[in-house]
């Protein structure tokens, strides 16, 4: 009789449907509707008392409100849904309950993909306006025109939640989440925190970041002195409190990151993009966006722990410090070999960030990097000349241990004892601390009723855990106080050092220093020595002191082929313009450009050889070889080629001018070279013309013979 009166409701439902099981989903959208809008699962949960008036007794009523505190936007993470898929697919359900489309899915690739399954298993959907069968045409049409409208509903609220939030950032108004050290007062108005250690713990990590320049160096400085950082704790009913956590990677990098200790409200640093989203991880999809693109930025907004221009700065290190070198040149240097190769251990390669291994051919050493060769199959990287690095390497070096550089090094001791000064302070304040909260627990302690043994035994055992923290923050404090000297460049000190500055750089050039001393001497104040060749005869050496600071240099490598010497057209140049202005030898030449800096490819001078190369290449002579070699000198004819004029051989003409045959008004002598000049004048060509031993008498020719 039920079933018979089943029919009667919905004509859609056939015994077999009512054989199969009824599932009805229920879901809200986030956890606050379930906790706040009770009403709305009230009426989703009566759908089985509409499920039995259909027809379906209670034992086939299935329920399914895994999903409630998701969205529908994606399947990805809601199990109850793909629970009812399954379901579905293996021909168990007979109808589907849901209080309206968009409970079940809010996107047009989930709603399709049930619909189609519910077509193949002839499953039912019902709503609250009605049963539907997906399999009818006007059913699936209205099904599809249901769920086009739950994706677009879904679209617009994200599209009014979108533009009512960007006009609250646009306006000023917009409430973002504070990074620890910032607090929003009832008002709204921003403040530092009224925590002193809060403060000083931010304000030590901006110190040390611009005087290490790694937010790696900052993190195993602040473990070094067990300092801890602190964090909000925004779980567990503890919204905003502040905890001390121990310093990490992402805790010291966020701070550096973050824009609201310069005093900027910045909005936008992190934008969706859809195509970096990652199956079954909700939290991926968000990309740091550059600067430039970031949606809103008002300076001046919070209250500042430093400059906007030091956050800016800050970036930019960063992003320098995001590279395969970071990793990298924090290798060890190894054992100090004998090997005449000074930076063994030292050099880095400017281009990988691999450390270079020197190799020894006859009496000099290169260094060399096949990094990427290795790795990627590229040509090898480097190979330097070493003796000529290594002499730029020493230079620096004994150029640090100069009195002039005393006194910075007193000015280094100075900031040195001014940051022992303020890790003091961070140990006092974190000391007072423990002190305040051990106080407070024996006053709740001591206040209780000793009659509720149940509160009094927590409170006790909350008091035995605060002293025994307090034990330990003396414990450390102690500690950290007896590792701390006096640092300051006391007068004998600086005696020594001066010392040290007069005798080292004989004893070193003598030879009676080992290359292993010279090698311990160099670590003794440099990190390392980063090796990238600018041009083909110069290489940027780039020092790195064991302080952080780091000395940029240049040196000049030998190479084989001339033309790529740095200022080759220059030297050409001031060549030609010697030869103009009357020089008349290669060795003078050469003496001229070594002593205005020229260079030629292996020396460090220009020699004679180089200077004639280039001359005769371009066609430069002397006035000497002009006028031996030349046809005509300032109008007057050389012998060569008064020879030439009257078909004779240049020995005729020059038996001619030795007899005194041609006559003294047709000749001059050349100023510099003494050659001889003749005129060009037509009487003395037919002159010497008629003179020919053809055209003379046979007579005249055995006199003359």
């Amino acid at each position: 009789m039920s079933k018979t009166a089943t029919f009667s409701l919905s004509p859609k439902i056939t015994a077999t449907h009512l054989d199969r099981l009824a599932y009805l989903y229920i879901r809200q959208s986030t956890p606050k509707q379930v906790e706040r809008n009770r009403e709305s699962q009230a009426y989703q949960y009566q759908l089985t008392q509409r499920a039995e008036q259909l027809g379906w007794r209670p034992d086939r009523i299935r329920i399914i409100d895994g999903d409630l505190g998701l969205s529908a936007s994606s399947s990805e993470h809601r199990d109850g849904f793909q629970e009812l898929v399954a379901e579905v697919s293996l021909g168990h359900v007979g109808i589907i309950f849901g209080y309206e489309v968009s409970r079940l899915a809010r996107n047009n690739r989930d709603w399709y993909h049930l619909l189609d399954l519910a077509a193949l298993f002839a499953t039912l959907i019902a709503d609250a306006d009605g049963v539907y069968d997906p399999r009818l045409y006007n059913d699936r049409l209205l099904l599809g025109l249901k769920g086009t409208m739950s994706e677009a509903e879904l679209h617009l609220l994200r599209l009014r939640l979108e533009s009512g939030r960007l006009s609250q950032v646009y306006r000023g108004t917009y409430r973002q989440r504070l990074p620890v050290g910032l607090l929003r007062q009832p008002d709204g108005t921003v403040v530092k925190h009224p925590d002193e250690q809060v403060r000083h713990a931010l304000e030590l990590v901006f110190t040390q970041f611009e005087e290490l320049g790694s937010c790696r160096q900052v993190v195993r400085y602040l473990r070094r002195q067990q300092l801890l950082l602190p964090a909000r704790r925004y779980s567990s009913g503890q919204s905003g409190e502040i905890v001390w956590k121990l310093p990490t990677d992402a805790a010291v990098y966020e701070i550096l990151r973050s824009p609201a200790y310069a005093g900027a409200f910045v909005y936008g640093r992190r934008q969706t993009d859809p195509t970096q989203r990652q199956p079954g991880r909700r939290a991926t999809g968000l990309v740091h966006k550059p600067r430039e693109e970031w949606l809103q930025v008002s300076q001046g907004t919070y209250p500042s722990y430093i400059s906007w221009e030091q956050y800016l700065s800050h970036q930019e290190r960063l992003q320098q410090n995001s590279t395969l070198f970071a990793e990298k040149a924090q290798h060890a240097a190894g054992a100090v070999r004998k090997g005449t190769a000074l930076l063994q251990g030292l050099a880095v390669c400017g281009l990988c960030g691999a450390r270079m291994q020197p190799a020894y051919k006859a009496a000099s050493h290169r260094y060399q990097c096949a990094e990427l060769a290795r790795r990627l199959g590229e040509p090898m990287c480097a190979s330097l000349h070493g003796r000529a690095i290594d002499e730029v390497v020493v230079g620096a070096f004994f150029e640090a241990l100069q009195p002039a550089q005393l006194d910075a090094l007193a000015a280094v001791l100075a900031g040195q004892q001014a940051e022992q000064e303020r890790l003091a302070r961070q140990w006092r304040e974190r000391l007072q601390r423990a002190r305040y909260e051990a106080q407070l627990a024996e006053r709740q302690y001591q206040v209780v009723d000793p009659a509720n043994r149940l509160v009094a035994a927590e409170l006790e055992r909350r008091w035995e855990t605060k002293l025994q923290e307090l034990r330990t923050a003396e414990e450390e404090q102690h500690r950290f106080q007896s590792q701390q000297g006096k640092v300051a460049l006391t007068p004998d000190l600086r005696r020594q050092l001066e010392h040290i500055c007069q005798e080292l750089p004989p004893l070193w050039n003598s030879g009676s220093l080992a290359v292993t001393h010279q090698k311990q001497l160099l670590r003794c104040l440099i990190s390392r020595v980063i090796l990238q060749r600018t041009a083909p005869d110069r290489v940027e050496v780039k020092i790195v002191w064991i302080s952080g600071h780091y000395t940029v240099l240049s040196a000049r490598v030998p190479i084989i082929h001339g033309e790529q010497i740095t200022g080759y057209a220059t030297l050409v140049k001031r060549i030609q313009e010697l030869v103009q202005a009357g020089h008349e030898s290669d060795q003078q030449i050469a003496a001229q450009l070594a002593a205005e800096g020229f260079h030629s490819a292996r020396s460090a001078a220009v020699s004679p050889v180089m200077v004639q190369r280039i001359r005769l290449a371009h066609g430069w002579y002397y006035s000497l070889h002009q006028s031996r070699y030349g046809s005509e000198i300032a109008g007057y004819l050389t012998p060569k080629a008064l020879a030439e004029r009257v078909g004779v051989e240049r020995t005729w003409i020059y038996r001619r001018l030795y007899r005194g045959e041609i006559e003294a008004k047709y000749l001059q002598r050349h100023p510099s070279s003494q050659i001889w000049l003749i005129e060009n004048h037509p009487a003395l060509i037919a002159q010497l013309q008629q003179a020919l031993p053809g055209r003379r008498p046979d007579t005249e020719r055995q006199n003359n013979g």
